[in-house]
């Protein structure tokens, strides 16, 4: 119940970040560093809405970061839907610049481009989303919120043919050793979505 407790208060405290410009968020604190996050293990706990507030999918994401000799991000998602079905994606992830990411993923077309201000991350990318037995090629306008050192609150807008389709509203937190990390370990598994991967992994 915690990660859909934070899923919730994610949608509320991002709900307008459709009109948000990055340049409210200069003086925010901690700034968000996606390398500095996202290395070693974390868990995610997300929803998936459709353009009618019906809630579709519940998921978990299992994620390992690391960086190779290259200097780039990886990130190993396992999904696991509430429904049963598995799902995986890796990331590879970018610097572009000492405020810009670029990331591309198998099933990325092209490259995400993200720009960080402060504590927030703005990424813009298309993909081809899983949907039956087809595949749809929707946008996503997505949004990243750093609280602390442990908690990092996503909402992404996904859009099709230039309308709105649903949002997907993630709150990430990274694992350790403490007893807390161990009972949100320990917590529900199954709390899914189209997942930002949208297909199953080869």
């Amino acid at each position: 119940m915690r990660g859909l407790l934070f899923a919730a208060l994610a949608a509320g405290a991002v709900s307008a970040c459709s009109g948000t410009k990055l340049s409210q968020f200069k003086d925010a604190e901690p700034k968000l560093d996606l390398y500095e996050y996202f290395q070693g293990e974390s868990v995610a706990y997300g929803i998936f809405e459709d353009r009618f507030g019906k809630i579709r999918r519940q998921f978990r994401v299992d994620i390992t970061g690391s960086v190779d000799d290259g200097g780039t991000l990886v990130l190993d998602e396992r999904f696991q839907y509430a429904d049963g079905e598995t799902d995986r994606r890796v990331w590879r992830i970018n610097r572009a610049g000492p405020d810009r990411y670029r990331g591309e993923a198998g099933d990325i077309i092209g490259t995400a481009q993200g720009r960080v201000v402060g504590n927030a991350l703005n990424w813009s990318y298309r993909m081809d989303l899983k949907v039956g037995d087809g595949t749809w090629r929707v946008g996503f306008d997505d949004w990243m919120l750093l609280q602390d050192d442990k908690v990092l609150i996503n909402k992404a807008t996904v859009t099709r043919f230039g309308l709105e389709i649903g949002r997907l509203f993630i709150t990430f937190r990274k694992t350790g050793d403490t007893a807390d990390d161990a009972m949100a370990e320990a917590g529900p598994r199954s709390p899914g979505t189209p997942s930002p991967n949208g297909r199953r992994a080869d």
